[in-house]
């Protein structure tokens, strides 16, 4: 009779083998995820959640937009009331001295702006028939791609372009979307004044509100990264934006438009709305060059080299003056930007940059990157 042979002891962390014969065991990690429904339902309350919050934004607007835009605002100007108190002005008198100056510049812009509009809205009628006149410059080629159109046998759809002359009914509800309510106003301005003249407590009060001392360490660093990347934007868009007036109003004087610096200031103003801002501005130096000269081609001309130094300025200038630490992602600047406007409308076109900015700041430091990183080029 053969002797048994003893049953092989397998060493620790030694897989061990199946018998001949015996089915392979299943592999856990060849399973698919399988989504549990805790899961399902967290998912669905933290979007029930952001549909909320958003709701919650766009409905009560004539609040929240005020307190947003003061606290960003407040944050920007946060550094020149700490510049000022270095030589002993207190941080209050500081904060209104700050405010005024910043609200006497609005005014002065906005001035600039006002004369000629107010000029150029009274005499709309005739405006609105020189253009017309203008545009019959396009009738020719027109009428010769209808008739190539007619040739190859397709749909004779083109007309004439016509241009009709703006109604009254429009001019009461963009008032209503592009400028603010007087009591926003007031909220936004006292807000503001509080908050930059009390940032120094509000700091203390949140970060003393964790009890860890890395939790506070790390909101030390994200309110000091906030503060000082939002005045950093504040001050060079502001540089940049000024200079990009004065630039358009000597464009406009060298190419004989009328009031040049009201022209410049509203490029000015409009340059902080990204995107948005420089088309709107080219769109105005389009038809006030086509009313203002008789010619086509010097109608187009300052818009034309308005157009050059916007491309510059945005693909040379900005970037070198910004750096990398500052720019900011295209396609998350139009995202950003497009829901903002839909949100807030034109002050939301302004803070959307600011918004995304606090936002990157916030998930670079509560959501560091874990996985492996590309090597930098």
């Amino acid at each position: 009779m053969a002797a048994k042979s003893p049953p092989s002891k397998s060493l620790p962390g030694e897989r061990k083998l199946p018998h001949e014969g015996e089915p392979l065991p299943d592999s856990k990690a060849e399973a698919p995820p399988v989504i549990r429904r805790t899961e399902v339902v967290a998912i669905a309350l933290v979007g029930l959640l952001i549909i909320c919050i958003i709701a919650g934004l766009y409905l009560a607007k004539a609040f929240f937009l005020p307190v947003t835009m003061a606290f960003i605002v407040g944050t920007m100007l946060s550094p020149a009331a700490s510049f000022l108190e270095r030589f002993r002005i207190p941080r209050a008198i500081a904060a209104v001295g700050i405010v005024a100056a910043g609200s006497a510049a609005v005014a002065f812009m906005i001035g600039l702006i006002a004369s000629p509009a107010v000029e150029w809205g009274a005499k709309l009628p005739e405006l609105g028939a020189q253009l017309k006149e203008k545009l019959h410059v396009f009738d020719r080629p027109l009428a010769l791609w209808q008739e190539l159109q007619s040739m190859l046998g397709g749909p004779d759809t083109l007309t004439t372009p016509t241009v009709h002359l703006p109604k009254i009914d429009w001019v009461q509800p963009t008032l209503e979307f592009l400028s603010p309510t007087f009591a926003e106003f007031m909220l936004f301005i006292a807000t503001l004044i509080l908050f930059i003249a009390s940032w120094r407590e509000l700091r203390r009060a949140l970060i003393m509100h964790f009890g860890e001392r890395e939790w506070r360490l790390r909101a030390l660093r994200i309110l000091n990264e906030i503060e000082e990347h939002l005045g950093n934007y504040l001050l060079m868009v502001t540089s940049i934006n000024i200079g990009v007036g004065v630039v358009t109003g000597l464009i406009c004087a060298a190419t004989g438009m009328p009031n040049p610096a009201g022209l410049g200031a509203l490029a000015a103003i409009l340059n902080f709305i990204p995107i948005i801002g420089p088309v709107a501005m080219f769109a105005v130096l389009v038809a006030v060059g086509l009313v203002a000269f008789p010619t086509l081609g010097a109608g187009l001309l300052p818009s034309a080299l308005f157009a050059v130094m916007t491309f510059l300025e945005g693909h040379f200038l900005t970037p070198m003056i910004v750096g990398r630490r500052l720019a900011l992602n295209a396609l998350a600047v139009v995202l950003a930007l497009a829901f903002w406007t839909w949100m807030w409308g034109p002050m939301g076109a302004f803070l959307s940059s600011p918004l995304l900015i606090v936002a990157l700041i916030l998930k670079e430091h509560l959501m560091p990157p874990n996985s492996p990183q590309l090597p930098e080029d």
